[in-house]
C-alpha cells in the first residue's frame, strides 16, 4: 500500500527525477518489497524517529576507553557489558566529567538518553549523569551472587576433586609477564624439577579478563595430559579482582573437570573463583607448594619409612626369637627323651603291678581251685570207692541196694576203685533190718551174699544218690560155708 508522505528535509527537489516515486514508498515496513524499497535515508529516519521515543535509561557497565581532550565541552567514552563482549559509544559533556572521577576500567552506572545518528548509522548514549559504583555495593552483589550460587550448590563439599599427589603437567592461567608466574613456575621447580608447566597468559583484569581466563581454562581442562590447572593473580584493589568474582568466570570453572586451584590475591581477598575451586591458595607461592610435593620432604619421608619398617621388623624377628627361644627351653623340647622316659617308668611301674596283681589273683584262684577240687573229690563216688567200697550192679545196669534187688544165679557186675569184677549170685539172702537201706551183697565159695555195710556218714548224702550204699566190709558173709571170699576187702581208715 503505498501513501504520501511528508517530504524530509534531504528529500530530493519536486523537479527532480523520481521524485514522483517518493510519495509512493510503503509507509510500512512490512509493506515494502524488491519491488518498493525503502531508502537508507527513510530506514534512518525512521529509527531515529524510534530511538527518540526511548526514555532516558540507567545503564551499568564498565569504562574501558575514555577520550577526553583538554579545551573541548564534550568527552567520549566506550561503555562494556562486564559479562558479555558487547559495547555502546558515550558521550557526555564535560560538566558531567568535572563532578565524577572517572578513569578506564572503572565500573559505572551512567543515566543517558540514546540517540541515533543518521549520517554515521550509529547509536549513542548521551550521558546525563554518571555515578561510579561503590565498593560497598559491589560487595553487596558479590554477596548476593554468592548466596544465589551456594544454593545451586556450586559451592559444596562434595563437589571438590582431590589433586593429584604427583601430576606431571600443570597447567597455568596467569598473567602477562606477571609475578604470579614467576612464584608459581619458581617455586614448584623448586620444589620438584621435573614438574612441567602449559602456561596461558592472559588479561587479569579490566574488560576482557572474564572472556580470556574463561577460555584459557577450558582450553586447558580439553588436554589430557594436564592433571591440574592453577589460575594465579597477584593482590590488588576490589576493583581489579572483580572479574574472579564474575558469574560467568565461576561457572566456566565449577563447570572444570580437572582439578582446579584458585591463588588469587593475597589471604585477606576471597573472590568466588576461591569458593568454586577445588583448592583455595592464599598465595601463588602458596598454589605452589600444594600442587607438587617437595622432593627433599618426600626423600626424607621415604627414609623414616624405612627406618620404621626396618624397627618394626627387627622388633618383630626379636620377639618372635624370644618366643622360640622360650618354646626351645621347655623341658619337653630341651630334652624331649624325659618325658618318654617318665611315661616308660609309669609303664614299667603298671606292668609290675598288674603282674603282681595278676599272680595274686592266680593263686588266690588256684588255692580256691584245690579247695573246691578237695570238695568235689570228697563228694565225688570215685572218692568212696578209693576207700575200698564197690558198686554192684545187675545185668540190665541197675545198682543192687538190697539182697531182694537179685536172685540167684543173677549175674552182677562190681566196679572197684580201679576196674570192675563179674560175680554170680549163689543164693538171695534176708536182708537185714539194720543195714537193710544201704546194704551189697557179697559172694563167698557157697555163692552166699554178703551185705556190704552202711555208708560212713562223711561220704554225704551225694555219694549214696551216685552209687549203691556200700555195707560194712569187715561183716562176714551170710552164706553156705566160711571160707568165701571178700569181695570188697575193707581199708583201713
Amino acid at each position: 500500500m503505498a501513501a504520501s508522505l511528508p517530504l524530509p528535509d534531504d528529500a530530493p527537489s519536486p523537479g527532480a527525477p523520481r521524485a514522483a516515486a517518493w510519495h509512493e514508498l510503503p509507509a510500512r515496513a512490512l509493506d515494502t518489497s524488491a519491488e518498493h524499497p525503502w531508502p537508507v535515508r527513510l530506514l534512518s529516519r525512521k529509527i531515529e524517529q524510534y530511538v527518540d521515543r526511548m526514555a532516558p535509561v540507567w545503564v551499568e557497565g564498565q569504562v574501558v576507553q575514555l577520550n577526553r581532550r583538554p579545551g573541548t565541552s564534550t568527552a567520549f567514552l566506550t561503555l562494556r557489558d562486564t559479562d558479555q563482549d558487547m559495547s555502546l559509544p558515550v558521550s557526555a559533556a564535560a560538566r558531567v566529567l568535572d563532578g565524577t572521577p572517572v578513569e578506564e576500567g572503572a565500573h559505572v552506572v551512567v543515566h543517558a538518553k540514546p540517540v541515533f545518528w543518521t549520517r554515521r548509522g550509529t547509536l549513542q548514549l548521551q550521558a546525563r549523569e554518571i555515578r561510579p559504583v561503590g565498593v560497598g555495593e559491589l560487595l553487596a552483589r558479590i554477596e548476593h551472587l554468592k548466596r544465589v550460587l551456594a544454593a545451586e550448590g556450586l559451592f559444596d563439599a562434595e563437589r571438590k576433586v582431590p589433586l593429584p599427589f604427583l601430576p606431571q603437567v600443570v597447567g597455568l592461567v596467569c598473567g602477562r609477564e606477571s609475578k604470579a608466574e614467576h612464584d608459581v613456575v619458581v617455586n614448584a621447580r623448586a620444589r620438584w624439577p621435573q614438574v612441567r608447566f602449559e602456561i596461558r597468559e592472559v588479561a587479569v583484569q579490566g574488560v576482557h579478563a572474564v572472556q580470556q581466563v574463561g577460555d584459557a581454562i577450558r582450553e586447558l581442562d580439553a588436554r589430557p595430559e594436564v592433571e591440574v590447572i592453577v589460575v594465579a593473580r597477584g593482590g590488588g584493589s576490589v576493583e581489579d579482582l572483580l572479574p574472579f568474582s564474575n558469574e560467568a568466570l565461576v561457572r566456566v570453572a565449577a563447570a572444570c573437570r580437572t582439578p582446579l586451584v584458585s591463588a588469587i590475591g593475597h589471604e585477606t581477598d576471597s573472590p568466588l573463583l576461591d569458593l568454586v575451586a577445588d583448592h583455595r591458595a592464599s598465595t601463588p607461592t602458596a598454589a605452589a607448594k600444594r600442587v607438587v610435593p617437595d622432593v627433599s620432604e618426600e626423600r626424607a619421608r621415604v627414609g623414616q619409612a624405612r627406618a620404621r619398617i626396618r624397627a618394626a621388623i627387627a622388633a618383630r624377628v626379636a620377639r618372635e626369637q624370644a618366643g622360640v627361644d622360650a618354646v626351645r627351653s621347655r623341658p619337653v623340647l630341651a630334652s624331649p627323651h624325659v618325658l618318654l622316659s617318665d611315661r616308660a617308668d609309669k609303664v614299667l611301674a603298671l606292668r609290675d603291678r598288674g603282674r603282681r596283681a595278676l599272680d595274686a589273683r592266680l593263686v588266690r584262684a588256684a588255692g580256691e581251685v584245690g579247695r573246691l577240687e578237695g570238695q568235689v573229690r570228697a563228694l565225688s563216688p570215685a572218692s568212696t570207692l578209693e576207700r575200698g567200697y564197690a558198686v554192684v550192679q545187675r545185668a540190665d545196669g541197675h545198682v543192687v541196694r538190697s539182697p531182694a534187688d537179685v536172685g540167684a544165679g543173677d549175674d552182677l557186675r562190681v566196679r572197684l576203685a580201679h576196674g570192675e569184677l563179674a560175680a554170680r549170685v549163689l543164693a538171695a539172702g534176708t536182708p537185714d533190718a539194720a543195714a537193710a537201706p544201704a546194704a551189697t551183697g557179697t559172694t563167698d565159695a557157697a555163692g552166699t551174699a554178703d551185705p556190704v555195710g552202711t555208708p560212713d556218714p562223711a561220704d554225704g548224702a551225694d555219694g549214696a544218690a551216685d552209687g549203691p550204699t556200700p555195707g560194712a566190709a569187715d561183716r562176714p558173709a551170710r552164706g553156705a560155708g566160711r571160707g568165701a571170699a571178700r569181695t570188697a576187702p575193707r581199708r583201713p581208715r
